[in-house]
């Protein structure tokens, strides 16, 4: 078993979290090891940017949240079967020369990747970016029908 000992005072949020997350996710894991090869997407908990994940009937649907920045920072790419969406955050905040004091917003470029598997269509992907939120909707393959040939007998 593992021992956490918490110093909120001295942790941020994420250092604080993120200790939980890796325990859930190594349950999870164990659960549900088929989890990502039935839905074919794979995800990290503690990686940026913190997304949803939702599975439709016809769909996979990804929200992920990057507040501060605008469409034009934002980028989704699909190559190899991979989903990556990344960005940039840097320069966003103007200190006109003042002295940091504390440091809790991140100012960095981001990627974050998921693998799509067989059963989604990486060629169809569509996305919308408003007001922080970045939609992605990924939609399934249909599943091939088995061939059927008829063999004529002579």
């Amino acid at each position: 078993m593992t021992r956490i000992i918490v110093n909120p005072s001295h942790l941020s949020r994420d250092e604080f979290i993120t200790p939980f997350d890796k325990i859930f996710d190594q349950l999870m894991n164990k659960q549900f090891p088929a989890f990502q090869q039935e839905v074919g997407v794979s995800f990290n908990k503690g990686a940026y940017p913190k997304v949803n994940i939702y599975e439709y009937d016809d769909k996979i649907g990804i929200v992920a949240e990057i507040p501060g920045l605008d469409k034009k920072n934002v980028s989704v790419e699909v190559e190899e079967n991979m989903l990556t969406i990344s960005g940039d955050k840097h320069g966003f905040i103007n200190t006109d020369g003042a002295k940091l004091i504390t440091r809790e917003l991140k100012q960095s470029s981001f990627k974050r990747s998921f693998n799509l598997g067989d059963h989604l269509d990486g060629d169809d992907v569509s996305a919308n970016f408003k007001d922080g939120m970045l939609s992605i909707n990924i939609p399934k393959k249909e599943p091939e029908m088995p061939k059927k040939k008829m063999v004529k007998i002579s």
